[in-house]
This record gives structure tokens, sequence and C-alpha cells, in this order.
């Protein structure tokens, strides 16, 4: 909105407004802005939870010490959706389809986590959502998402041909070509492609959401991935770095960096409530819609191969669920950690629960330079 005043409508008289027209000025703006709501209406939204007994339900099967942490005021994700959300509008080319696409899908899953935290603060308990309807409300976002990035293929404005970490010239694409051309079956040579998304945007919503274990565990991870989203969609978008590093260039993905600026914002704002120990916790609503959010990003500028590094914590955590699940199972009980997700196995191993958090967050650190790295390891 305020681009659209400042530089489109105002630039002409206004010269001084030509600022407004460079995307580093307004992703830094973007980022500040959200920055600033986080801070600003963090107090009012947490006291607004407590008047309404919005508190997290701690599982009994999770460790003791966390039993202290009941009742202590959920669904901080609205503050986070808000927190990116307004600077976005406010600061982004919003004639640009792939912000709305990403703006979209952060409401969707957010919409998601909210119908589960609701359940749980209404029926108070820690189950909300059944397992089997969260995913599928899950899946039917993501494939609202690949719809559209199929309908952007179509008009020539993306394509589904997959960027591979050290392989330049290895880009494998995920459509049956030969169906393209058989009438009232083309839409099946897009299959793969819309079946690669939805398991890749799930996923990410889904292992966000296994990592809010710990105060400020997730959105430091989330500040982290966030940050290596910012650099990605820049230089994918920027004509010289792109060229230079010997992307593809995707100039419509170069706005989407003030939508990873205000992430970042957003995050940070979030984490000064959430730090331990957490005055607030994001719940489903904040959890699911980041995930979302960061799966959505990836796939849009064709990094989803780079995303066991982008959020290499969040990969590691919602890995060993599912060892520990498939363990458990397969193997008449046995288990391979203490207690899944990781991080909760490293707390009854001994190290405390600010330690684990410091750690993986240096972890989410090295991963996100390592995915950084491999732009020019090509």
């Amino acid at each position: 909105m305020l681009y659209w005043l400042l530089y489109q409508k105002l630039f002409p008289y206004f010269r001084l407004f030509r600022i407004f027209r460079y995307i580093t000025f307004r992703t830094a703006f973007a980022s500040l802005t959200a920055l600033l709501i986080g801070l600003l209406i963090g107090p009012y939204v947490i006291e607004k939870l407590r008047e309404f007994q919005i508190g997290q339900y701690i599982r009994e099967e999770g460790p003791q010490s966390h039993q202290k942490k009941s009742g202590t005021p959920t669904m901080g994700g609205v503050l986070i959706c808000i927190s990116i959300l307004v600077p976005t509008l406010l600061w982004s080319d919003l004639s640009n389809p792939l912000v709305w696409l990403v703006m979209l899908s952060t409401l969707a899953f957010g919409a998601i986590g909210f119908a589960d935290d609701y359940i749980k603060v209404v029926h108070r308990r820690n189950q909300g959502l059944t397992a089997r309807a969260k995913l599928g409300l899950q899946f039917l976002a993501s494939f609202g998402v690949a719809a559209a990035l199929v309908k952007m293929d179509l008009h020539g404005m993306y394509s589904t041909r997959l960027i591979v970490p050290f392989a330049k010239n290895f880009r494998p694409n995920l459509l049956i070509d030969h169906l393209l051309h058989v009438p009232h079956l083309w839409w099946l040579a897009f299959l793969p492609f819309v079946i690669f998304v939805m398991l890749v945007v799930s996923f990410s919503s889904n292992a966000v959401n296994l990592t809010d274990g710990l105060d400020g565990l997730a959105i430091g991870c989330t500040i982290i991935a966030a940050g290596a989203l910012t650099v990605l969609t820049y230089v994918s978008g920027h004509a010289v770095f792109s060229d230079y590093l010997e992307l593809q260039r995707m100039p419509l993905v170069s706005e989407l960096t003030v939508f990873c600026g205000a992430m970042v914002g957003a995050s940070i704002g979030f984490l000064w409530y959430n730090a331990h120990p957490a005055e607030v916790f994001m719940g489903d609503v904040g959890s699911l819609a980041l995930g979302g959010a960061i799966g959505t990003l990836a796939v849009v500028i064709k990094q989803e191969l780079l995303l066991p590094f982008i959020g290499g914590v969040f990969i590691l955590e919602a890995l060993s669920v599912m060892l520990q699940v498939g363990s458990y199972k397969l193997r008449n009980g046995k288990r391979i950690f203490k207690m899944a997700p990781l991080h909760h196995h490293f707390e009854l191993m001994g190290w405390s629960e600010s330690k684990v958090i410091a750690r993986f967050w240096i972890m989410a650190l090295v991963f996100a330079l390592f995915a950084l790295t491999t732009l020019k390891l090509r």
C-alpha cells in the first residue's frame, strides 16, 4: 500500500520517493515495521490471551520440568501472523502474484493451527484436531499452492524445473511431457509436480510444529531460516547476482524479499516475549503458519532441495519423530531416542533447556550458512 502510494503515485511529484523502488530499502523497512508491531502490540495480545484463559496444556508424558509451564498463554502465533502480513501489505508490490500466494499460504496454515489450538482450549486438553484431519487440511492448503504455481507455469510465469544443489546443468522437470498434448488428460502431466509440492509444504509445516517444544527454540531457528530465505529470494530475482551464481533468474521472486524481511522482524519481535522463560507460546497457529510460509517460499524460489539445510534443525526434529515411531512399531516397542522430538532427548540426557536451545540455534546457523555456500559450489 505504501509502495503503491509513495512510489507509484507520488514519485512523479516528489523525486525523493524514488528510494521506495529499491527492494533492499523496502525489505529493511518491512523488517523494522514487523519488529515494532511485535514489540508494541505484544503485551496487549498476551494480556488478551490471559483474559480469555487461552493457556497451554502440557502433555503428561513429556519432561516433568515442563509441567510448570502449564497455563502459559498460547496462540501467540496470531501476533506473528499480524506482524508478518501487515508490513508485507504496506511495503511490497501487491501487483505481484507471488506475494499474494505466500501471504495466503501463511494465512491458510495459520488458520489450520488456529482451529487446532481453539479445540485444545475449548476442550481443555493437549489434543486438538485429529492427526488425519490436520494432515488432510495441510494437504488441501498445499494443493492450493501447487495449483497456483501450475497456473503460473501455463502462463510462462513459473517453471516446474528443479534446481539441484552442486549440479548446475541437472534440472529435472517434474512434468510428464507426453501427456501435455493429450486432450482432457493434460492436467495429469502436472501430477508429479503437484504431489511434490504438497509433500514439501506440508512436511515443512509439520517440521516447524514439532520443533516448537522449548522456549524460543522454534522461533529462533525461524529467524535464521528466514534470514537465509531473504538472501535466496534477493539473489534469485537480481539480474547480476543470479547470473554470477548461475541461478535461474526469476524477476517476480525478488519482491518476496520484502515478505522474508517481514518474517525476520516478526520472529525477532516474538522472540522478545517467547525467550526463556516464555511469556507466551506461538501454538500451532504460529508454527504451522511459519512452516507453511517456509515451505511455500522454498518451492516458489525453486530451492526445495536446499530445505534440509535452510531449515536443518526443523528437518532433524521431524526425522527424529519419524524414526522413533517407526522403531517403536517395527522393533516391538524399542526406541532410538529417550524421547522425541530430538530436543526432548537431549533434555533427558541432562542438558538444561537453555543449553539445548542455544546449541540448536548454533546448528541452525551452521545449516543455513552451508545452504548459502552451495549457491556458488555448483
